[in-house]
């Protein structure tokens, strides 16, 4: 643009501290879209395997097939949940046939399923723990990176003042520090903003996964009732 100021020319030309920020929020910027595409990856990648995962649990009535499928589906949370409440009630059956004790229907009527069900909330937690990984630090991002702008932004102003206060009273002394500082704000925003909305994306994304696998472990503990009740464990 024709008398218009060289962006490139007032980053290159401006001072240490002010490019010590820009560089900073450029840190922040890569960092915060290499995890959203590695989360959004992961989170889809979940999400598709819970769902294979489930539909060959409602269509078979084996928990020795399914054991199978869940320890093949290593990405699905539902088959986390799984394993761990499938262990536990093993190590219970293994546990009262070492001490020749009561029949597994029997233990579980007379003392309930507390066991399983704080096994597969186990489960629940591990998978919840693993989509939340680094989804905080998008969090840390979008808090931070406008502040560090502004410091920027009130250290770009600052210069501008100083080139007034050596006597340059023309608007060309005091708009590269002006700039400096709209540049400053602009980039810390442009890192906060995606970093915020992903965030709130991601975690929409995991509420509704945990709420499918509290369905599921619900499911997974029909399961197991009605197989110990009729007597068809595997």
């Amino acid at each position: 643009m024709h008398g218009g100021l060289n962006i490139w020319q007032i980053l290159w030309d401006s001072g240490l501290v002010v490019k010590l920020v820009l560089l900073i929020l450029a840190a922040a910027s890569v960092i915060s879209w290499t995890i959203v595409l590695q989360k959004y990856k992961q989170l889809k990648l979940i999400n598709a395997s819970n769902e294979e995962f489930f539909n060959f649990f409602k269509g078979s009535t084996s928990m020795s097939e399914i054991l199978h499928q869940a320890t093949e589906h290593h990405d699905s949370t539902f088959s986390l949940i799984f394993r761990k409440g499938y262990e536990e009630l093993n190590k219970v059956s293994e546990k009262l046939s070492q001490n020749n004790k009561s029949s597994i229907a029997e233990y579980f009527s007379t003392n309930g399923f507390q066991s399983l069900e704080r096994a597969m909330k186990n489960g629940f937690n591990l998978g919840t723990e693993k989509m939340e990984l680094q989804v905080s630090t998008l969090a840390s991002i979008g808090s931070i990176t406008p502040f560090i702008g502004l410091f920027g932004t009130v250290w770009g102003i600052i210069d501008a003042f100083s080139g007034l206060s050596t006597g340059g009273g023309s608007i060309e002394a005091v708009a590269p520090g002006i700039a400096e500082a709209l540049v400053a704000t602009a980039v810390g925003l442009a890192a906060a903003i995606p970093a915020v909305w992903f965030y709130n994306f991601f975690n929409n994304q995991i509420s509704r996964t945990n709420s499918q696998m509290e369905s599921f472990s619900q499911d997974f503990l029909n399961l197991i009732e009605r197989s110990i009740l009729i007597g068809k464990k595997d």
